[in-house]
């Protein structure tokens, strides 16, 4: 079986940008909603060809050129980004001025940057990209579909590499509608974030943040069907059992409830979480790899991501990682150091 590897990632979201700051000193958040918080961008595009990017595409251009300049790849075999909303904010800007001015005079850069494949092909074009490119929308298993694409794609030779992207941003006016139907907002849970994150994929281990050693996509699997197909993930990897769970926990009891369940399953198991520092939006398994990924590079866990124990730092060589969307499509990857 062929060994796949996050060579290089990197992140813009509500902790310090394109840095790892937030492995020892997070920023912490009592507000309900907080925007990205985003790096000088004329340090990173050209002031002229960025003026009418909205922030979605700047911030996902960045950590894509970051992530690329890393693992010293110009040109991708495939571009694919997960994204739960796309550009929403100039989708906003498009449908506002449609309601206010009618049809006749409406701007077409909002049109044109309102579209979800609008991230992945800007990227495309940035990088003189012609090969495989492509937009998964799945709420909150947006990005792991772009990886398990990936995966798969690499393991079958049909690519060498893969740039790997998750990008969503978070308006107040999408805010507020969340907050009314409940899924957001409530005082115990998680900040409402945005994220960027961007990770180079290939059979390259050097210097390589992790091993990708399983993606697994589910649909609404009972108990003994998910520990079916994690265990058969855990035999193909030579592992026993998870050294860690890092889950999406966030506070929200019916979220929750789905990972306390599906953990409940390897009782002895540290658990970690990841949203308490990152926030809550639909690509935020992104950041959850990511951070996984970090994790996995440094040999440890930071005690402020262990939701079990938070008194000491956790050592270990695998993580398993288990997310879902709407408590029915389930995630589980499978990283090692």
């Amino acid at each position: 079986m062929k060994k796949i590897f996050i060579r290089s990632a990197t992140h813009i979201s509500i902790q310090q940008p394109l840095c790892k700051e937030w492995m020892i000193d997070p920023i912490t958040y009592d507000e309900p909603y907080c925007r990205s918080i985003d790096p000088n961008f004329k340090e990173y595009l050209n002031p002229m060809e960025s003026r009418r990017m909205g922030k979605i595409l700047k911030r996902a251009l960045v950590t894509a050129t970051m992530a690329m300049n890393d693992a010293g790849v110009t040109d991708p075999d495939a571009i694919i980004t997960g994204t739960g909303l796309g550009c929403i904010e100039n989708t906003e800007l498009f449908l506002d001025q449609l309601c206010r001015e009618g049809e006749e005079l409406l701007k077409p850069t909002y049109f044109m940057q309102s579209t979800h494949n609008t991230i992945s092909s800007l990227i495309g074009i940035h990088t003189k990209s012609h090969g495989y490119n492509t937009t998964y929308s799945h709420k909150s298993v947006s990005f792991d579909s772009a990886l398990l694409d990936a995966f798969t794609q690499i393991s079958l030779d049909d690519i060498n590499n893969a740039l790997v992207c998750g990008n969503d941003e978070m308006t107040p006016t999408y805010f507020s509608i969340l907050k009314r139907t409940g899924y957001v907002g409530l005082p115990s849970e998680s900040v409402c974030g945005e994220a960027a994150v961007a990770m180079v994929v290939n059979m390259e281990n050097k210097n390589a943040l992790c091993q990708i050693a399983g993606v697994r996509m589910m649909y609404n699997p009972s108990d003994e069907s998910f520990m079916q197909t994690v265990k058969q993930m855990l035999e193909n990897t030579d592992i026993d059992m998870p050294d860690a769970i890092m889950t999406g926990i966030n506070g929200n009891q019916a979220n929750d409830a789905v990972y306390e369940r599906l953990s409940s399953q390897f009782p002895s198991v540290p658990k970690l979480f990841y949203k308490h520092i990152f926030g809550e939006c639909y690509t935020a398994s992104g950041l959850g790899v990511y951070a996984s990924a970090c994790c996995l590079k440094e040999g440890r866990v930071p005690r402020f991501m262990r939701y079990d124990c938070q008194f000491e730092d956790l050592y270990l060589d695998n993580i398993l990682f288990v997310n879902h969307s709407d408590c029915h499509n389930i995630s589980a990857i499978i990283l090692k150091r």
